[in-house]
C-alpha cells in the first residue's frame, strides 16, 4: 500500500503531500498472520530533527510568551498524524525526539532572554529549510 502523508510546512504552516513508500510486510506460512514491518522512509532522519526543532521552538516561544506557541505542538501532533499514522514505534521516535529538542532548552533557559529570541530565530529558520529541503527532495 502506498500512502501520500503530508508534513505541515514550518515557515508557512501549510501542508505539502511527500511519498512515504510501500510498506514491507514479512514473508510467514500462511498459518501465522503477516507482521508489518516499518520501511523507514528515505526523509525519516530529516523528520526527526525537525520534531526536535518543534519541541524547542514549543518551549521557547511558550517560555517567551508567545499567545501562538501552542501552535508548535499542535504543529508536531499534525505532523504525527499525517507521518507516523498507526506505526507505533514511528510515532515514539518522532515523538522522542520532540521532547528532546523540548527538554534540551528547558534545561538551559528558565527565562526569555534575548538569547533565547536568537535561538528561537535560528531553530525557526531552521526548520523553515529542512521543510522546504524536505517538500523539494521527496514531495510528489
Amino acid at each position: 500500500m502506498i500512502r501520500f502523508p503530508a508534513i505541515r510546512s514550518y515557515l508557512l504552516l501549510a501542508l505539502v503531500g511527500l511519498p512515504f513508500g510501500a510498506q514491507a510486510q514479512e514473508a510467514t506460512p500462511s498459518s501465522v498472520p503477516a507482521v508489518a514491518v516499518e520501511k523507514p522512509a528515505p526523509y525519516d532522519a530529516r523528520l526527526l530533527r525537525l520534531s526536535e526543532i518543534l519541541g524547542s521552538v514549543h518551549y521557547l516561544r511558550t517560555l517567551c510568551k508567545d499567545a501562538a506557541a501552542d501552535s508548535w505542538r499542535q504543529s508536531m501532533q499534525d505532523l504525527l498524524d499525517k507521518e507516523a499514522g498507526g506505526e507505533a514505534q514511528r510515532r515514539a521516535r518522532m515523538t522522542a525526539a520532540f521532547n528532546r529538542g523540548y527538554r534540551t532548552f528547558a534545561s538551559v533557559y528558565t527565562a526569555c532572554t534575548p538569547p533565547a529570541v536568537v535561538a528561537d530565530e535560528r531553530y525557526r529558520a531552521e526548520g523553515a529549510t529542512l521543510a522546504s529541503e524536505i517538500a523539494a527532495r521527496f514531495g510528489n
